[in-house]
């Protein structure tokens, strides 16, 4: 016969107690991962903008910061930090703590042409980042100085080529939007400009404004208020459709430029590896702030289109990006640009 192995009263105590230990550690988690939910956030977020100020995304970033303060009952402070055509900021948050404190305001420059304009990106736009939700989408302009005598694209190109050596464009930095979105312009127009390239673009929009440079691609909402100032003059479109808000303004497209088009898209990313109870908070802040009718008027106003429902979500973005370096690396490394 078998021996049985009793378990004795003692033991079965000290087993029992052991259980419920293990009970009273797991709930305890679970208790402070709601806690630590619900407690988001419970200090103030920086929102890192790659652009000096003054420029379309800075503008955007001040514009949103204050309703996203609304949602998340904490401030939403806005920090620049140009460089880079906007990576050395957007490095910045992909080296940050992964807690929400941290965010940064990405575009297609940062998030698209910087993977292939760069020899040695400061990051991993696809995999460095976690995420939060897509912004706004905008269209570029090509924009004039004032005393360019040129109404339209083709006096503009006509003009170009025959003072092509004299003449410079600008742009808020090497590799960002409006750089790229001149490049692409000048090659499909078949000109050969000088760039000179600034620490944001409000730098470039003043120089433009003073005549110290010819013309540069800016983001539809840093120009639309100097259009209608008559500080600068607005040559074409750089998206195949009008503007609702200067439906006066033709397309490059219309001009002459068939099937030519530039646009740009800005989104929040946190760092790699944020929690998702805290990606969600921020995407329903962001969701809400750009539904706020104030700020959507502002936006709209802009020139700006702002985004549908189901495009709304982390899962959204994260697979635009992918697309976009992979849609825009061919037309990067056909302009011959490359970036130490």
């Amino acid at each position: 016969m078998s021996k049985m192995h009793l378990v004795s009263a003692g033991n079965m105590r000290q087993l029992v107690r052991l259980v419920l230990a293990c009970a009273t550690v797991a709930a305890g988690i679970e208790v402070a991962a709601a806690q630590s939910a619900s407690s988001f956030p419970n200090r103030p977020i920086s929102l890192v903008v790659p652009m000096g100020a003054g420029g379309g995304v800075d503008g955007m970033a001040r514009l949103i910061a204050p309703a996203m303060s609304d949602v998340l009952k904490q401030s939403v402070v806005v920090e620049n930090a140009p460089g880079a055509g906007g990576t050395v900021g957007l490095s910045r948050v992909s080296k940050a703590p992964p807690d929400g404190y941290l965010i940064g305001l990405g575009t297609i420059g940062t998030h698209a042409f910087s993977q292939t304009l760069y020899k040695r990106p400061l990051y991993n736009a696809a995999s460095d980042f976690t995420p939060i939700g897509l912004v706004a989408e905008q269209p570029l302009i090509l924009a004039v100085r004032p005393d360019l005598p040129v109404s339209n694209l083709q006096e503009f190109l006509a003009y170009a080529r025959t003072n092509q050596d004299k003449m410079q464009f600008g742009s808020p930095g090497l590799g960002s939007g409006s750089h790229f979105a001149c490049v692409m312009f000048n090659a499909a127009a078949g000109l050969s400009i000088a760039h000179i390239p600034y620490k944001g673009g409000g730098p470039a929009m003043n120089d433009l404004i003073a005549g110290r440079i010819d013309y540069w691609c800016p983001f539809s909402a840093t120009a639309m208020p100097l259009i209608r100032n008559k500080q600068i003059k607005a040559v074409a479109l750089l998206s195949k459709e009008r503007l609702a808000v200067a439906p006066d303004l033709p397309t490059a497209h219309e001009q002459g430029m068939k099937d030519f088009e530039a646009n740009t898209w800005n989104a929040l990313f946190a760092p790699k590896e944020t929690p998702a109870h805290v990606v969600a908070v921020l995407n329903d802040a962001i969701n809400k702030a750009v539904m706020n009718s104030r700020v959507r008027e502002r936006l709209e106003n802009l020139g700006m289109d702002l985004v549908t429902p189901e495009r709304q979500s982390p899962d959204y973005l994260q697979k635009l990006v992918r697309e976009e370096i992979e849609r825009w690396a061919p037309a990067v490394r056909a302009s011959g640009l490359s970036i130490e």
